[in-house]
């Protein structure tokens, strides 16, 4: 439980919430993100976790498509499916989303958790239920890349080699770009980033935007600059380089997200007549095409998982997120706990 100030520890509820179409997937396994609950108020005990795949023990009586024991994938976030934007496939900016472990919303850190039978994606009998809590992350950088267009043969700079830089790198090697430089101040990521799937990797120095980027161009052979850029980071600097660093007619993706206001450069955007977009979680077909690549082999999400721990002992996965160690820890499930 998160209480607002920090872990809380673990919290018996006895219950589970079911109705028509909804199936309660116990979590056998959720990934630990790196992030904060930012300006959401936490008023009560609040379950955390939103990357999680499990086990179906039930089903609603309209829900055809999965049975008790399917394993899936758990798309943490519902929307109220009525408004313009979820009709046009893009929920994600719904204004009535009910998201895991965004207040009010309990997350998925529990033995039991209730979805819409269309939220869970049953996992292939060759995908584990670990590869299956990576699918939410993995999701998010399909939506990202979506965004960009990436296509065959295009050059592709991702800004911030964390989780969700490594992400969209993976997706825009697997939609057929040959050039991936992965762009990062801490050389343990970047080595990591390269052995992964960036084809190069680049450090920035402290040096202005301009000069940073030209060198990134300079160094990596990019000719009039990448095709699309991607900020994983939501850090200022790396948003000044990104524009920079994209060639005329480019596209530039922000993925992360930061302080709220930073210094723009508009001018080099506008004169370089670029295509700007933002990201946020994912939305339709995302999911589903997250699966079919850790299904045929394009994306090894494995290599991502970098620690295991016990559900008795979550509070050791926050720590490492804390102190930036690892990429993604993963929690088992409670399924062998007295709850």
């Amino acid at each position: 439980m998160y209480n607002g100030l920090g872990f809380a520890g673990l919290m018996f509820i006895t219950g589970m919430p079911t109705a028509p179409g909804l199936l309660p997937p116990p979590a056998d396994g959720s990934s630990r993100d790196h992030g904060e609950v930012g300006p959401f108020k936490v008023e009560q005990p609040m379950v955390l976790g939103h990357e999680s795949a499990g086990v179906i023990t039930q089903v609603g009586d309209k829900v055809t498509s999965l049975k008790v024991g399917d394993r899936v994938a758990m798309e943490p976030g519902v929307p109220c499916r009525r408004c313009e934007r979820c009709r046009e496939g893009r929920y994600n900016l719904c204004y009535d989303m009910a998201f895991a472990a965004t207040p009010p919303v309990d997350g998925t850190l529990a033995k039991y958790y209730t979805l819409p039978g269309d939220f869970c994606y049953k996992l292939p009998d060759h995908v584990t239920l670990e590869e299956g809590a990576v699918v939410e992350p993995l999701s998010v950088g399909v939506h990202i890349v979506r965004q960009g267009g990436v296509k065959p043969g295009d050059s592709v700079v991702v800004y911030g080699a964390g989780p969700v830089g490594l992400v969209c790198m993976a997706v825009a090697k697997a939609f057929g770009a040959t050039k991936i430089i992965a762009v990062d101040i801490n050389e343990e990521r970047l080595n990591f980033a390269t052995d992964y799937c960036a084809t190069h990797g680049f450090r920035p120095a402290k040096e202005a935007p301009e000069a940073s980027a030209a060198r990134l161009i300079q160094e990596n052979d990019l000719g009039p600059g990448a095709d699309v850029v991607i900020d994983a980071t939501g850090a200022e600097p790396c948003i000044q380089q990104s524009i920079h660093a994209v060639r005329v007619g480019g596209t530039y993706v922000q993925g992360g997200m930061g302080k709220p206001d930073v210094n723009f450069p508009i001018m080099t955007a506008c004169t370089k007549e670029l295509t700007i977009k933002g990201s946020f979680r994912y939305a339709s077909g995302d999911y589903a095409l997250a699966v079919e690549l850790i299904s045929s082999g394009k994306i090894d999400v494995k290599k991502l998982i970098t620690q295991h721990v016990k559900f008795q002992d979550a509070e050791a996965a926050f720590h490492e997120v804390k102190a930036a160690k690892g990429i993604k820890s993963l929690i088992e499930g409670p399924a062998n706990m007295s709850i």
